[in-house]
């Protein structure tokens, strides 16, 4: 019983591990490109990430990604319990989920 306080602080050696690796860490493509419209340091890092100067397809690609997902409809809860095509399968997940929480396995 006198060990646990080592158990708990065996978990600040990867934390501060992170912490002093993280700045060096590049950023994402997509972040930089769709978050931050830095298109040039979005180019650079498809380019570190790939190992090739002609980048100008992968940034097309995530582009055209970003349009269809800003064309895509939302669906409200109310409205997907509606529909009857998925209400079976979203009420085997709730109720799943629900004797999960309720035995307590998702503890073990």
């Amino acid at each position: 019983e006198s060990r646990w306080p080592f158990l708990f602080g065996a978990i600040i050696v990867p934390s501060l591990i992170q912490v002093v690796i993280l700045p060096f860490l590049p950023e994402s493509p997509r972040y930089l490109l769709l978050e931050k419209h830095d298109t040039s340091r979005a180019e650079k890092a498809f380019q570190r990430f790939l190992g090739k100067d002609d980048v100008s397809r992968e940034i097309e690609e995530v582009l055209a990604e970003s349009r269809v997902q800003r064309n895509t409809k939302l669906v409200s809860i109310v409205q997907l319990l509606r529909m009857r095509a998925v209400r079976w399968q979203i009420m085997t997940v709730v109720v799943t989920m629900g004797c999960y929480q309720l035995c307590g396995l998702n503890a073990v």
